[in-house]
């Protein structure tokens, strides 16, 4: 080891080092402190990296930056100051990371016979962000770092499993943020007959997948990892007649690339960028449901129950104590003894009360799955006449999968895993009919009848419903909306240039959100629904499906298309196009990968990563669209709707104004409209607007004050109802105004010492913005200024206006119709 590290000392010495702005890494070359080398895409760099809250040095690969680490060498042998280096070892044949010793820290510890004698090697990063040792003469890869993960499994890097050896190549956990030793999670993929993917604390199930169909995890209520676009979708390969199993992931092109990050917690977060620009980031485990086994043998976890956990039908706690007290680890009984217990069984009752199966839908596959290849016959037969078999499914992409013992991590979903056949005594199947996901197996007789002259109906109202959505669209093309005509959507529709935007095919649209599945949809309004998609070259969008079964929301439709067609802002939902076929009619925008602010906004536990800083970035941008709709764009539009759902946020939680289905246009000298349908959300309402059908720029600003102050306390405006003397969010900040208390208005989240006379103002201006008379509000130009103290001296605030709770029962019906998630919807309330 002497004459090595001597070498090394020499060249270390005598080498100065260089800055590579190359991809690879030669001897004598030595990579240093704050030196890296990049990709050819400039993607990925190799170099030195502290993690948050340490100075301990590693070496590692990130992408983009160092906050996105995908590989790290000395993982358990940080350097504790910067005079590290990583260099080619002396015999070529190694990569090697050096302390100030000179003393080899972490090797590639390849071995010197699997490289060809005399030939030198190099490292080299290549554009997938693989650290590949090469050797010259052949350019045989002899040693990657994809072989070798850390806690990042990305494109190309192979898990495995070996039945014979037992050797598995795993993903591991950072002990902490802080510390990138191996934690106490790791990610496999295990289950040799139906693979999936286990994630492990220690030596215990922590979470799984479900089987692998060829094209989904069954046990995932949705696609969370895309597999028909950002992904060209897994890739399980089965070797040496089956006892290794390998699994991975290929990228659909150059632009894009995607991480699963196994995080010190034990999550899988799955994070996408395009153009190096984040879209996605998800977490696949976000409830108790979906910790491993948490409901115990023959038990049901469902979020929707309370407690969570119930047994499976025909099945009974083993320990009701235990159960009763939420502790339901022992799990379930049979109630009632199967048939093929009492005696010799082939598939025909003894005493006429044959065994049968319950269906349970969208379920989690239970662990422990075996699998064959016959049809669903021959499946359900070969389980029934099976007395071990206690349960089947079937999945077209797998086949038949059966169990033969306790069922173990069942899950119920409202969209995804499969359907699910328990086995049951004959007692039991008396007893149940189709409610709530519980089937017998087979519909027989009148059923079938029913459902006919349910289907005949449901089609005879779509053709009604089809006919009235063309008359109407034929009067829009015709005449003018009853309102003010300043106030009309441009008034004449045919001045709507649909050919001006993209138009995308049906099919295409059909094909990216999953033939409109349950699992894809994310919205919902009068108009219809919203469902998120991935088109063919990977770009994630949020699909507005105008309802063929019903005329509400047509005008909002084409509203939207007049208002948002031209509008560019970096702080406005884009508009990519429409699809016009037949009788539907749907808009395509930019997908919003952080739902809207109000997913994190009125969440104890999501608002915590919207810092001061965060909201505060919130707060421009929202200012910066709705200056651009009042003054800067080509036309003069007031939004009617703003309000946090409406706010939708990108993947780094930039804000953008979404929802211009209740948008008005102002023509050149026009300042105010007026109309007879009051349409928008109690609470976020200017006084002029609910009470008089008056709209102006001000009843923007006044609903922008109102979400200024829900952004700052981090409380909805109707959360004070029934409380503090029936006050809203404007009465009590009026109140701890007038009292000289309103600092304690502040969201705890964000009330620190060098924010407070920052957030101060904010909530100053907010106040400025709800006052009662339109005329004493601040333009959007006003607001800008006040909001960059360009405006140092603020003018006092007089009284907002609905400081007490008159329209309480108003807000309760907005809620009851309007619930928005990540969506550009509309809300459809008309006041009186």
């Amino acid at each position: 080891m002497l004459p090595v590290l001597l070498t090394l000392s020499i060249i270390y010495m005598t080498n100065s080092g260089t800055s590579a702005s190359v991809n690879t890494i030669t001897l004598p070359q030595l990579i240093k402190e704050n030196e890296t080398i990049s990709s050819n895409n400039e993607a990925f760099k190799l170099g030195f990296f502290s993690p948050v809250n340490t100075t301990n040095r590693y070496v590692g690969i990130w992408y983009i930056n160092q906050s996105n680490i995908i590989w790290i060498a000395n993982r358990e042998k940080p350097l504790q100051d910067s005079s590290g280096v990583i260099t080619i070892s002396h015999d070529y044949t190694n990569l090697v990371v050096l302390n100030g010793q000179k003393h080899v820290i972490w090797s590639s510890n390849v071995s010197s016979n699997l490289a060809s004698s005399n030939s030198n090697v190099t490292a080299q990063l290549q554009n997938d962000g693989n650290l590949a040792l090469l050797e010259n003469t052949t350019g045989n890869i002899i040693w990657e770092s994809g072989k070798h993960p850390s806690n990042a499994f990305i494109a190309n890097m192979i898990l495995s499993s070996n039945q014979k050896t037992g050797e598995r190549v795993k993903a591991t956990s950072w002990k902490t943020p802080s510390a990138p030793a191996i934690g106490k999670f790791s990610a496999t993929i295990e289950r040799f007959n139906a693979p999936e993917i286990f994630v492990w604390n220690q030596t215990k199930p922590y979470w799984r997948s479900g089987p692998w169909n060829g094209q989904d995890f069954l046990g995932l209520a949705s696609n969370w990892l895309p597999t028909s676009a950002n992904l060209k979708g897994f890739i399980i390969r089965r070797e040496d007649n089956g006892s290794l199993v390998e699994i991975t992931y290929t990228l659909p092109n150059s632009s894009f690339f995607a991480t699963i990050v196994l995080s010190s917690e034990g999550k899988l977060v799955y994070t996408a960028w395009i153009n190096m620009i984040q879209v996605r980031k998800r977490v696949v485990q976000q409830n108790d449901c979906d910790v491993y086994g948490i409901c115990g043998p023959n038990g049901s976890c469902d979020l929707k129950n309370s407690p969570i956990c119930t047994c499976l039908i025909g099945f009974k706690p083993r320990n009701v104590g235990e159960w009763n007290r939420e502790n339901w680890t022992s799990g379930c009984v049979r109630r009632a003894t199967l048939q093929c217990e009492r005696g010799k069984y082939n598939g025909s009752a003894l005493d006429g009360e044959e065994d049968g199966f319950l269906k349970l839908e969208t379920t989690k596959p239970p662990d422990f799955v075996e699998q064959s290849y016959p049809s669903l016959d021959a499946c359900r037969i070969e389980c029934l006449n099976n007395c071990s078999c206690v349960a089947y499914a079937y999945d077209n992409g797998i086949r038949c999968l059966t169990w033969s013992d306790k069922l173990i991590d069942i899950v119920r979903f409202t969209g995804g895993g499969i359907d699910l056949y328990i086995r049951q005594a004959y007692s039991e199947i008396t007893k149940h009919t189709d409610t709530d996901g519980i089937h017998t197996h087979g519909i027989h007789g009148k059923r079938n009848i029913t459902s006919i002259i349910i289907a005949i109906v449901i089609v005879g109202v779509i053709i009604v419903a089809t006919l009235k959505i063309q008359s109407l669209l034929v009067l829009n093309a015709g005449q003018t909306h009853q309102e003010n005509q300043s106030a009309s959507p441009i008034g004449d529709v045919k001045q709507v240039k649909i050919e001006d935007l993209p138009l995308f095919e049906f099919k295409i649209i059909s094909s990216a959100t999953n033939n409109f599945g349950s699992t894809n949809k994310i919205g919902q309004g009068g108009f219809g629904s919203v469902y998120k998609g991935e088109l063919p070259d990977g770009l994630e969008v949020a699909v507005k499906r105008l309802s063929k079964a019903s005329a509400q929301g047509l005008e909002e439709f084409m509203n939207e298309v007049i208002v948002i067609s031209k509008l560019q802002h970096r702080n406005l939902v884009r508009l990519l196009g429409c699809c016009i076929e037949g009788d539907e009619k749907m808009l395509v925008y930019e997908y919003m990968p952080n739902n809207s602010l109000d997913f994190y906004l009125f969440d104890p536990v999501k608002k915590k990563v919207l810092d001061w800083k965060k909201r505060l970035t919130i707060i421009e941008g929202i200012s910066r669209g709705l200056l651009y709709l009042h003054r800067d764009s080509r036309l003069r539009i007031i939004h009617r709707d703003l309000k946090p759902s409406n706010i939708l946020l990108d993947g780094e939680l930039n804000p953008k104004i979404s929802d211009f289905g209740m948008a008005r246009i102002f023509g050149g000298s026009e300042n105010e409209g007026n109309t007879r349908r009051i349409v928008g959300t109690y609470g976020y309402m200017s006084p002029e607007y609910a009470m008089e059908g008056l709209f102006s720029e001000k009843s923007d600003v006044f609903s922008f004050g109102v979400l200024l102050l829900e952004i700052i306390s981090g409380r909805k405006n109707t959360s004070f109802y029934n409380h503090e003397q029936a006050l809203n969010l404007l009465g009590y900040a009026w109140k701890l105004w007038n009292e000289e208390e309103i600092i304690s208005l502040i969201d705890p989240e964000i009330c620190k010492p060098d924010y407070v006379d920052q957030i101060l103002r904010c909530i100053h201006i907010g106040l400025v913005c709800v006052q009662e008379i339109a005329k004493e509000r601040p333009t959007m130009a006003t607001f800008v200024s006040m909001l960059n103290s360009e405006i140092v001296k603020l003018p006092p605030p007089s009284q907002p206006a609905f400081i007490q709770s008159k329209i309480e029962h108003r807000e309760d019906l907005a809620q009851q119709n309007y619930d928005s998630k990540n969506s550009v919807t509309v809300t459809s309330l008309q006041g009186r």
